[in-house]
């Protein structure tokens, strides 16, 4: 029936219909907060491009992930800022690296929280690329033996899942069967399956303090045009054994979180980026958008363009929100 016997407005008359009939419902059991450890004790440096956000010495961030997981929120990514930097990233995979020191405090001190390592070699390179340098580029074959030690060292140290994002070819299945011989077969991957060298990352670079020093990461991110791309690089993580595959950033890409959720049926994770987080603080505090608003409506549409876990540095202000 067309208007006037349909009304579409029937439903929307007042806030408990609108709730009744509401189609996407977003939770605090679909965030992820990121987290970035940085050697020392009592620090709390603040991410100047990032309001609120900040690096962390293990014992603030035990502090932070307490609150954290009091307001409700199921994990944490950790990422790390060593104290030195190399050409091989030896401190990524290191027994006492920053990471590792930090998952063993947090496990202890809390327990139940699901701690998720971010699995890449950028934060600990000097040159800040993703892996082993050869030829002015990032060597594909060797930096997987990288990046399986490191996720190892991270589950040895108790991280609960890792999730590398690296988008070297291969890299699922190498760490699958990595965790897999040494007995962590029921220790799941969280794949950035569908990376793009993308321009919203800028404030996160200046957090994990990993510009590149040469050149830039689009031989091995994925080029923002292709979305069929995108679909092969899932469908080969999900073949490498991923348990949860990643779209990173999330803005820019719903197009292609929907293209996967509709396509793979897997369980998508999604990631609302440094840029995209700086860009909603920076429009609030100069007054031209309503903060809390514009940050609540741009993770609820991350979830309609269906995404069931959200990484996003809202995650504290957005799960005091939903508990409201």
């Amino acid at each position: 029936m067309d208007f006037p016997i349909t009304r579409m407005r029937r439903l929307r008359k007042t806030e408990s219909l609108r709730r009744m009939v509401r189609e996407t419902h977003l939770s605090v059991n679909d965030l992820i907060y990121p987290i970035f450890i940085r050697p020392g004790e009592n620090e709390k440096r603040p991410i100047k491009s990032m309001p609120g956000q900040y690096q962390l010495s293990v014992d603030k961030a035990i502090t932070l992930c307490q609150e954290t997981f009091d307001l409700g929120i199921p994990a944490v990514i950790l990422f790390g800022i060593p104290e030195h930097k190399d050409a091989v990233g030896s401190e990524a995979y290191a027994s006492d690296g920053i990471v590792q020191q930090a998952l063993r405090a947090i496990k202890y001190a809390v327990p139940d929280l699901t701690l998720i390592t971010d699995v890449c070699m950028c934060e600990y390179t000097d040159h800040g690329h993703c892996g082993v340098i050869e030829n002015q580029d990032v060597a594909n074959d060797p930096t997987l033996e990288l990046l399986a030690k490191e996720a190892l060292s991270h589950v040895e140290a108790g991280a609960d899942m890792v999730a590398p994002s690296d988008m070297m070819d291969g890299r699922i299945g190498f760490i699958r069967e990595t965790l897999d011989e040494n007995g962590y077969d029921n220790t799941p991957i969280m794949a950035y399956s569908a990376k793009f060298a993308s321009n919203y990352y800028g404030p996160f670079r200046d957090a994990a303090e990993s510009p590149p020093q040469f050149g830039d990461r689009r031989s091995y991110q994925m080029d923002p045009p292709n979305a069929n791309e995108a679909l092969r690089e899932v469908e080969l993580d999900i073949r490498e054994g991923a348990d949860i595959v990643m779209v990173k950033p999330a803005l820019p890409y719903m197009d292609i979180i929907r293209l996967v959720k509709d396509t793979f049926a897997m369980p998508t994770a999604a990631y609302n980026v440094s840029g995209e987080f700086a860009m909603i603080k920076a429009a609030a505090a100069n007054g031209w958008i309503d903060g809390e608003k514009v940050m609540m409506e741009t993770l609820t549409s991350i979830k309609r363009a269906g995404a069931d876990l959200i990484l996003t540095y809202f995650a504290p202000e957005a799960a005091k929100v939903l508990n409201r």
